[in-house]
């Protein structure tokens, strides 16, 4: 079926592959649909519930009947789009859902079971006897639902994630995106230019057509190569944008290895399969352009039944014509056009059946006005169709029929943030709301602009505006020459007449059963579309969703637009979880998360625990240490001693940006931030709503509306929770942006004496007393790496943190290390910190469980009498500022070498030890090098006021029965002398 010198793939090099066993050739740049149309083969698949034949509907990722599994074992890859999926050599593709083949499948006998399965019948069915729920009925439909199968075995394939940034994200390569691109790239914006298919240019390298006076597609090519070696532009291929979020946030999939033999792709040539993107764009273009639908009629369903766009695709684009005698059944103008470049490449086509009265007259080929298509027959492959006119109903001889309905601009994604498109009745389509996603202009097609002039004009005007929203310039440039044909329609969404006609082909969902739907009163479309699986198979309806729609609408006597419109989430086309959860394979449900000095850590002996989702060195063990507790004491008293490193990335660190900064963290924070000065830091406590404490932490000022925010490593995600409540919920009116930022910068703490003198012989910059004095922050460079320096300190000594971009935190680390070991420092883990933080008396989420206050904690002196903050109405309760609380205090053994442990209670020592005489209990625990004995951290009852008792420690988990003296929970330099020196 391989018309000789026409398409863009006439002359290329043939490809063999296989389908369903038997051995076929192809052309490089062909697809698997359009490699099989040439060799003649239309029963590609079997639907979900009947199990009737189908063949390949469309040319895109909107196809819902071409769905096969390639390759074996393991790699095996079911729901793969024949209409997607690119020839490669040896390519093993197989039906699905099927048995014992394609052509002889036994679950075929569903569809003489059809009258008893009609919309609802599971809901109708399955309720009684309730017994056989569990037993019978729930097994035999989870065995049956499903289209291709897994193969169960662990998959190898390797996949990526990663992280862009433009001025412009422009959606779609069709004539609107590349004028967009082209636009945006000229005015030296930079620029990312998404394409789901293989090859850019939308439906200009379907159509044939001439811009400037050159094949479409050539300028299509020339305008590819002008972008191209453009510096500011990325060319992404292969590559659909599934989603749309706040802030100026999409996601895409990018299919890397899916079109290369196994010889050429995935490890051994370190290509993963695919890759997920996370795109931060100022602005973006949606020129997704528009997805044909079909007419609903009996027996609308057979293979060689595809939509006359697609068909026009496979003849302009691959040189295949998918039959020898084509039918075109429409509504439209644009349907004519597959006929006369059928016609013009010598293949017959019998007849277009236009159910317009008014539909154009043609030379070339017969034009049936005012008539429609109300059967077809054929098993499993089209061999006639029927004809209802005024003359009544004749059969018409034909192996292909092209069926188009109209064509539904793309509007998904500009549905993903809650806007809901609206009806045109001009058009007979959804169209997008204006500002439907803050910073996107929709163009082309997709705005409902269905002219080549009229999407390179849209396309060019999308860019300019999209660009001035974000303050770029650009001038208007003059636009290619193009046609400008209008666009015709008369809704035409069935036809009338007895049997089954289709809407959702891969579910199987009709027009009887979306009546029915609304005869049961489900006359609401998300109750509908539940009621009826309608729009709920891989394809996500966008084929057969409006139609069902129009089918609802005049059940229930509404409007279309009355009606309304089911919602659009992500992602837009299916995306596997691999490539969502890249560089977490065989973790399970915990993903083992690592620092940038781990390597560096395990070549010096690091212990690794988990902490939260991080993997973090407990300690190093050095030659002759037989015990975690000799490495944690020569590690605390190198740090009080010398100069010690701890990675301390895992701290949550979050980027504050706006004029509300400030208000912002007034409003999160017990104390005063507003009054922060510029190069400064503050410690700060912040409240829940019932005013207990949720974390604590530093807030350092960058800039005159830059800060940096650092959590706790366990309340990062729970603090970046809670800004975005407040933000979005409690104070909608801040003019304040946040991100997370903790993965983008590695810090490290430099603790001990020493500490100067080593952050003195790294950076650039000279740093001192006076220049950087206790609590400040600023920009350093280290070997002309951008960084930033805080000298605050969680061990009690003069200390610093510095960061840097996390690609450099190894380089840094090590670098770190190689200078601190000739003052007689080096590393130091969990352990020591742990130990270094209790001799301060500071706290962590050992501390701040949940159940304490900043009373509980004596800093009740951090909540401001100036302000009001977030909790701290509630933390006022009496109940909370009661003396008999359990308050924070430090503990010590009575007599040398006691043990002490965490989650020990505590009793007074003439009391029983039963639950009514508990006193409160042990937070953390830890010997202390320094004080020769352990210590501890706990929460007592009236706890400030018994300094000085004899307090009873009962662990009967641990055996532990001690008797410890209340102390301060300040153990060590309770005047801070050493951490200000």
């Amino acid at each position: 079926m391989r018309i000789s010198g026409k398409g863009l793939v006439s002359g290329n090099r043939t490809v063999n592959f296989s389908f369903n066993g038997k051995d076929y050739m192809g052309l490089e740049g062909d697809t698997l649909a359009s490699a099989l149309l040439a060799n003649d083969v239309h029963l590609v698949g079997r639907s979900f519930k009947y199990h009737r034949p189908r063949g390949i509907l469309t040319a895109g990722s909107e196809e819902p009947n071409a769905l096969v599994s390639t390759g074996n074992g393991a790699a095996r890859d079911p729901n793969i789009r024949a209409t997607q999926q690119e020839l490669f050599e040896g390519l093993a593709a197989q039906s699905q859902n099927c048995w014992p083949s394609v052509e002889r499948d036994v679950m075929a006998v569903n569809d003489l079971a059809a009258p008893f399965l009609g919309a609802g019948f599971y809901y109708k069915t399955f309720m009684w006897p309730a017994p056989l729920w569990e037993k019978l009925y729930e097994p035999i439909i989870r065995r049956a639902a499903g289209l291709g199968a897994l193969s169960g075995a662990a998959n190898k394939d390797p996949y990526e994630k990663a992280f862009a940034f433009c001025d412009l994200l422009v959606i779609g390569s069709g004539p609107a995106g590349l004028m967009a691109a082209l636009t945006a790239g000229r005015a030296g914006a930079d620029v990312i230019l998404a394409e789901d298919d293989s090859r850019m240019g939308g439906r200009l390298l379907a159509e044939v057509e001439e811009i400037d006076g050159k094949p479409a597609h050539v300028w299509v090519a020339e305008g590819l190569a002008e972008l191209e070696p453009m510096d500011n532009v990325r060319l992404m291929p292969r590559t659909a944008v599934t989603g749309v979020y706040d802030q100026g946030t999409y996601s895409a999939l990018e299919r890397v290895s899916h079109h290369l033999p196994p010889s050429q792709s995935l490890k051994t040539a370190h290509r993963p399969r695919e890759c997920f993107w996370r795109i931060a764009a100022k602005a973006s273009v949606l020129a997704a352009g528009a997805i044909e639908r079909p007419i609903a009629f009996r027996n609308n369903d057979r293979p060689g039944i595809m939509m006359a766009g697609a068909v026009r695709a496979y003849l302009n684009r691959w040189g295949v014509a998918p039959g020898e005698r084509i039918t075109v059944f429409a509504n439209n103008d644009d349907a004519h056009r597959t006929a006369r470049d059928l016609v013009a490449e010598g293949v017959h086509v019998t007849a277009v059946v236009d159910s317009r009265h008014d539909a154009p007259d043609s030379g070339e080929f017969p034009v049936i006005k005012g008539a429609m298509i109300c059967d077809s027959a054929g098993r499993q492959r089209l061999e006639s169709v029927t004809i209802r006119s005024v003359n009544g109903e004749e059969k018409l001889q034909t192996d292909c029929l092209a069926v188009s309905g109209g064509w539904n601009p793309s509007v998904h994604l500009t549905s993903h943030m809650g806007t809901r498109p609206e009806w045109n009745r001009e058009l007979a389509a959804f169209l997008p709301k204006p500002d439907a996603v803050p910073g996107m202009v929709v163009a082309g097609a997709a705005n409902g602009v269905f002219s080549t002039h009229g999407a390179l004009q849209d396309g060019a005007q999308a860019a300019i505006t999209a660009l001035a929203g974000i303050g770029t310039s650009v001038d208007a440039a003059p636009l290619p020459e193009a046609s400008d044909a209008p666009y015709r329609i008369s809704p035409l969404w069935a036809v009338p007449g007895k049997g089954r006609a289709w809407l959702d082909f891969q579910n199987d969902v009709t027009v009887k059963d979306v009546a029915q739907a609304a005869r049961e009163n489900f006359r609401s479309v998300e109750h509908m579309k539940r009621y009826t699986t309608q729009g709920m198979a891989t394809d996500q309806g966008k084929n057969s969703n409006v139609a069902a729609l129009a089918v609802l609408a005049d059940a229930t006597g509404r409007s279309i637009a009355e009606t309304g419109v089911t919602t659009f989430r992500p992602p837009f086309v299916p995306t596997s979880i691999a490539a969502m959860g890249a560089g977490a394979e065989d973790q399970g449900f915990k993903p083992q998360r690592y620092l940038t000095s781990h390597k560096a850590s395990l070549q010096r002996g690091a212990a690794n625990i988990e902490v939260g989702l991080w993997y973090r060195a407990s300690y190093f063990a050095k030659d002759g240490e037989s015990t975690w507790r000799q490495s944690c004491d020569r590690e605390v008293t190198m740090v009080r001693n010398a100069v010690g490193v701890c990675d301390v990335s895992t701290l949550g660190k979050i980027d504050i940006q706006g004029p509300d900064a400030a208000e912002l963290l007034d409003l999160v924070y017990t104390n005063l931030f507003s009054t922060l000065k510029l190069g400064r830091v503050r410690y700060g406590l912040m409240l829940r709503e019932d005013g207990f404490v949720m974390d604590d932490g530093t807030t350092a000022r960058l800039g005159e509306n830059h800060y940096v925010m650092t959590t706790t490593t366990a309340a990062a995600g729970q603090v970046m929770a809670h800004l975005e409540y407040l933000t979005q919920v409690v104070r909608p009116d801040l003019d304040v942006r946040f991100t997370s930022v903790t993965d983008q910068w590695a810090q490290f703490s430099v603790a001990g004496p020493k500490a100067r003198d080593l952050i003195d012989a790294l950076v650039d910059e000279d740093v001192n007393g006076e220049t950087f004095p206790f609590m400040a922050c600023g920009a350093i460079t280290v070997s002309g790496v951008a960084g930033r320096l805080f000298r605050i300190s969680f061990s009690g000594e003069h200390a610093y943190e510095i960061t840097v971009p996390a690609r450099y935190g190894d380089a840094l680390y090590r670098l770190l290390l190689e200078r601190a070991e000739p003052f007689g420092g080096g590393p130091y883990g969990m352990e020591a910190l742990n130990v270094l933080r209790i001799e301060k008396g500071f706290i962590t989420h050992a501390e701040i469980n949940g159940t304490v206050t900043a009373f509980d904690l004596g800093m009740q002196g951090l909540v401001s009498k100036k302000k009001s903050c977030w909790g701290k109405v509630l933390s006022e309760r009496d109940g909370l500022m009661d003396d008999d609380r359990m308050r924070l205090v430090g503990l010590k053994p009575v007599g040398a070498m006691q043990a002490l442990s965490a989650g020990a209670h505590l009793f007074d020592p003439d009391d029983t030890v039963e639950r009514v005489n508990d006193l409160g209990y042990v937070t953390s625990v830890g010997f202390s090098p320094t004080l020769g004995h352990m210590i501890g951290l706990a929460m007592l009852s009236g706890g400030p006021d018994r300094m000085g008792d004899t307090i009873r420690l009962v662990d009967h988990t641990r055996g532990i029965d001690t008797l410890c003296e209340v102390v301060n929970p300040v153990f060590f330099d309770p005047e801070g002398g050493r951490v200000r020196g």
